[in-house]
């Protein structure tokens, strides 16, 4: 008999965040921010940002966050974009993950939106960014 799908809905979604992040940086993702967002998003508790450095690599970090997560019966609600847009969201419910290339992330600097939620993990590689050298 068929085991039911987990629910994206994870009662643990720090554990769900976590893994994630792991799961990225299994794949080389670059510069990852994981931040708790529970009271000031409603639509997720967590916020991860990476960075992959081609289209093909984004592509192998979906790939592989998709795959790894859903033998542990955890399937994406939804996912928007594609590698050659350059950034993709896979919607996990609890979790957002955002996939981007360099370019997109210093245009888009998504992570200034969630600067008032808690950082929870940052990447070695990824240093606090100077004011003076933003665009």
């Amino acid at each position: 008999m068929d085991q039911p799908l987990k629910s994206t809905l994870s009662e643990d979604s720090e554990a769900l965040a976590r893994r994630c992040v792991a799961i990225c940086e299994g794949r080389k993702a670059e510069e990852l921010l994981l931040f708790d967002v529970r009271e000031s998003s409603v639509l997720a508790d967590y916020y991860l940002i990476c960075t992959g450095t081609s289209a093909p690599h984004i592509t192998a970090i979906c790939n592989h966050l998709r795959q790894d997560l859903a033998r542990e019966g955890i399937l994406p609600r939804r996912r928007e974009g594609d590698p050659a847009s350059h950034w993709v969201i896979m919607d996990y419910g609890v979790v957002l993950v955002h996939i981007m290339d360099a370019d997109r992330r210093r245009f888009y600097r998504i992570e200034e939106l969630w600067e008032n939620g808690h950082l929870v993990y940052r990447s070695e590689d990824q240093q606090p960014q100077d004011a003076a050298s933003l665009p």
